[in-house]
């Protein structure tokens, strides 16, 4: 018996946007209108690209954004919950998929040494270039209408599943947590058997809802959260089936 907890990462394990956070160490912690105002939709990571740039042009070194990325807050009882996993590591598999980047969940997740709970991380590739400014490429390429150009979860989701299948891996139940409408293409792929745990009162949770009242609902259980600790105790639940 094996669980594959499938989180999202940015309003769900953090209780910020990463992406936004680092926002914080540009000069008066804001960004320039003609920058903010050419985020185009679909394309996120291109216009984090150009943010990455103006901090480096700036001077904001790696350091300085480290140290800033580290005290973004964890959402209520995700300690707790991250804590709990660790412990159970022999019952739960547990992968990110978020359209954040690398080297910011590496940095959030080793300073508050949880990187151990997390088999996979897939999110975009980021590093620092030789004249130390970051730099973000898109996760991969697809075909699906419904999600951001740079990437699908449910492909990403998808090619693990069979991935693991092809070593002999198959999962009791998929619990995926999230809370953006770039979750509900995953959400729309959980069979019956899986469930669903969207954040209450944000856009996964308000797409459901709307499927649901569309006649179309999806597939799996679902069950909103609003603490971390609503989850650990469904989890609890779960282990003891």
């Amino acid at each position: 018996m094996k669980f594959l907890l499938v989180f999202d990462f940015d309003h769900t394990i953090v209780d910020e946007n990463s992406d936004t956070w680092i926002v914080k160490c540009a000069p008066e912690k804001k960004l320039p209108n003609g920058l903010r105002n050419s985020y185009q939709p679909g394309h996120w990571t291109e216009y984090m690209g150009r943010v990455f740039v103006y901090l480096g042009d700036n001077g904001i070194k790696e350091d300085e954004m480290k140290r800033t990325m580290t005290t973004i807050p964890f959402t209520a009882g995700m300690v707790d919950l991250l804590g709990f996993i660790g412990e159970n590591k022999e019952l739960f598999d547990c992968i990110i998929v978020s359209d954040s980047n690398t080297v910011f969940i590496d940095w959030i997740l080793k300073a508050a040494d949880f990187h151990k709970v997390f088999d996979e991380v897939f999110t975009n590739p980021a590093t620092f270039s030789s004249t130390g400014y970051l730099t973000v490429q898109n996760f991969h390429a697809h075909h699906c209408e419904k999600c951001p150009k740079n990437l699908c979860k449910r492909k990403v989701l998808k090619e693990f599943l069979d991935k693991q299948l092809e070593q002999g891996v198959s999962y009791t139940q998929i619990v995926y947590i999230g809370d953006g409408g770039n979750d509900l293409c995953p959400v729309m792929f959980l069979k019956k058997d899986d469930t669903a745990m969207p954040r209450q009162g944000y856009t996964l949770e308000k797409k459901i809802s709307q499927l649901a009242q569309d006649l179309s609902p999806v597939e799996c259980s679902v069950l909103a959260w609003s603490s971390a600790i609503d989850i650990m105790s469904y989890l609890k639940l779960l282990i003891k089936e």
